[in-house]
């Protein structure tokens, strides 16, 4: 197993420019068997969608989507980089992510996520969302196959 690098004791959040599009893409890459396109992150941000990178220093330690609608956000895509994973920085992300939304007065936030990824559904119901729902064939699974997505709520 190799050392994680050692992190700066302050990590800081700042929106994704296009400067910083090819770190967001390595760990996209690295992090996902079907991981969005650089096309989806570009639509993203000129769709006005919020992109938040949590960065120590230099280094990318993850990201979130976020799409603001009436009353809500979506939360379209989160993803902490491989080699930091299980350290807490997906807590610190869904923080930030209801302090975003109760600044704008959202009453709840959603989500979806693979009916396979059980360790992030533990993730999301300790911090306080609740399953509500199921979209059939939501996520592309590979060799021409989909995979349901369970749909989560986190009422603010």
């Amino acid at each position: 197993m190799s050392a994680v690098p050692d992190i700066p004791q302050e990590a800081r959040f700042e929106p994704l420019s296009l400067a910083r599009l090819d770190a967001l893409m390595a760990v996209e890459d690295s992090a996902y068997a079907h991981p969005w396109s650089r096309g989806n992150f570009i639509d993203a941000m000129a769709a006005g969608y919020t992109i938040e990178l949590l960065l120590a220093g230099e280094t990318l330690l993850g990201y979130f989507v976020v799409m603001q609608g009436v009353d809500e956000g979506h939360l379209l895509n989160i993803t902490v980089a491989p080699a930091y994973q299980r350290q807490g920085w997906a807590w610190v992300m869904l923080d930030a992510l209801a302090l975003w939304a109760r600044a704008r007065n959202a009453q709840a936030l959603w989500l979806e996520v693979r009916v396979s990824n059980q360790r992030a559904q533990q993730i999301y119901e300790a911090h306080g969302y609740r399953r509500v729902g199921l979209r059939r064939n939501y996520y592309p699974a590979g060799d021409g196959l989909r995979e349901d997505a369970v749909v989560m709520k986190l009422p603010l």
